[in-house]
């Protein structure tokens, strides 16, 4: 099999077997085709790289200066082709199973207070008919720790508001029930009665999209992404956030609160536990700022 070959095989399996995204499948076939260049100059077929091929293919990415978080995905993106490789029995043993990967700095991010939140909300001007629906995203991204893309494709049949309930559909097209409380399910209802007016002019195919533009189109994460960062100024708020800001202030507030791990991780939709774990790295770093701040014995 030739790397040509066994890589369009690849992006099959990764797009139809596992549901990923588009640019998903970009990213992990540019990982791929970086290690098939470096193999096309020592000569070597994907089905015989060895370990010692592998190694020094992140010796060369290493050479190119890219950081070390982009070298973990890269990794990662090869992790991915050889396990395919291993399951269509191409090869029987994964070059690169004893590889360990550059050591990442994880990178905590930024999280809001709820003082903030409330700022960002009271923000917008309810008078002006895009007010209601933007104030309505912010609650839903925090209410319910939504990502940016599930938000924008949430439905009018997903919501289930005498159940408490929301279903959302994440990566890889996988479902889940999230709870909903009376704050998001009050504004949501509020947006609704300015979104039937424009039940004349939806487009087709948006009827049952919950946020649409003003020409009854959906709405594009571009522009959530963009209404966000323009309020969070207008409350005041210098941090750098986005809309994947209010789904780290979600999960964050939650395990501050004592919430159960696991009950985090199928809130958010996480695969593994370990992606959640970076959220108990928050609160010790939010209780090691608290007494840095308040005990008399720091010296601050």
């Amino acid at each position: 099999m030739g790397w040509r070959a066994a890589i369009e095989d690849y992006i099959n399996f990764i797009r139809v077997e596992k549901s990923l995204s588009g640019n998903s499948v970009s990213a992990y076939t540019h990982d791929v085709e970086m290690l098939m260049e470096f193999s096309d100059g020592i000569g070597v077929e994907p089905e015989n790289i060895t370990m010692h091929h592998i190694q020094e293919f992140l010796n060369h990415v290493d050479e190119l200066g890219l950081n070390k978080r982009t070298q973990a995905r890269i990794l990662s993106g090869i992790r991915g082709f050889y396990k395919y490789m291993m399951i269509e029995e191409v090869i029987d043993q994964d070059p690169t199973e004893l590889i360990e990967g550059p050591k990442v700095g994880r990178k905590l991010p930024e999280v809001l207070s709820i003082s903030e939140i409330d700022a960002i909300e009271a923000s917008f001007d309810l008078s002006k008919p895009e007010g209601q629906r933007n104030k309505t995203m912010v609650e839903t991204l925090y209410s319910c720790g939504l990502r940016v893309s599930e938000l924008t494709s949430l439905k009018l049949t997903d919501l289930f508001f005498d159940q408490g309930f929301i279903r959302v559909v994440g990566k890889g097209n996988k479902e889940r029930l999230v709870p909903i409380g009376d704050k998001a399910i009050k504004e949501i209802n509020l947006y609704l009665s300015d979104r039937n007016s424009l039940s004349h002019k939806i487009d087709r195919g948006s009827e049952n999209i919950i946020f649409l533009n003003r020409r009854g189109k959906k709405l594009t994460r571009e522009m959530v992404f963009t209404i966000i960062k323009k309020h969070a100024a207008l409350a005041g708020i210098t941090k750098n956030i986005s809309p994947h800001t209010l789904r780290h202030s979600f999960a964050t507030h939650l395990v501050e609160g004592g919430a159960d791990l696991r009950a985090v991780q199928e809130m958010l939709g996480h695969e593994s536990i370990q992606t959640t774990e970076i959220y108990t790295h928050l609160d010790k770093e939010y209780l090691r700022d608290t007494i840095l701040r308040f005990h008399p014995r720091t010296g601050r």
